[in-house]
C-alpha cells in the first residue's frame, strides 16, 4: 500500500524567488495552472510564503460584469473571465472564482483561490 506523510494544511506554500528582484508582500505569483499571493515580502534567492487559498481583492482587466461564482483567470495584469482572450497561445493562469459579484465599472473583484 502506498503512504504518505502529513507535512502542513497547504494554505500556505514555501515558495523561492528565484528572480533577482524583491517580491513584495500581495505579490500575485503564476506557477503553471495556479496563483498565490506573496504572504511577506520574499528577498531574490530566499524562501517565503504563498497563500494559495482564500479570498483576495484583484484588479479586474476587462469593463465586464462577473456574476459571484464565476470561473476567473490571471492574466498578468489583472483577472479577467477569459481563459486565453483569443489567443491560444497565451492561456491564462486560472485563478479560482469570483467569491461576490463585481459589475462592469468596478476596478476590483473578490477572488476565492482554490485551496
Amino acid at each position: 500500500m502506498t503512504k504518505a506523510s502529513y507535512l502542513q494544511r497547504g494554505e500556505s506554500l514555501d515558495y523561492k524567488n528565484s528572480t533577482d528582484a524583491r517580491i513584495e508582500a500581495g505579490s500575485i505569483i503564476s506557477f503553471v495552472t495556479r496563483i498565490g499571493v506573496a504572504g511577506t515580502d520574499i528577498p531574490p534567492g530566499e524562501i517565503g510564503s504563498i497563500h494559495v487559498c482564500g479570498v483576495f481583492k484583484v484588479a479586474k482587466t476587462k469593463a465586464v460584469d462577473i456574476p459571484m461564482g464565476t470561473a476567473v483567470y490571471f492574466d498578468g495584469n489583472g483577472i479577467t473571465t477569459d481563459e486565453n482572450d483569443g489567443n491560444t497561445d497565451n492561456a491564462y493562469v486560472p485563478a479560482g472564482y469570483a467569491s461576490a459579484d463585481a459589475a462592469s465599472d468596478d476596478d476590483t473583484i473578490l477572488v476565492k483561490l482554490p485551496g
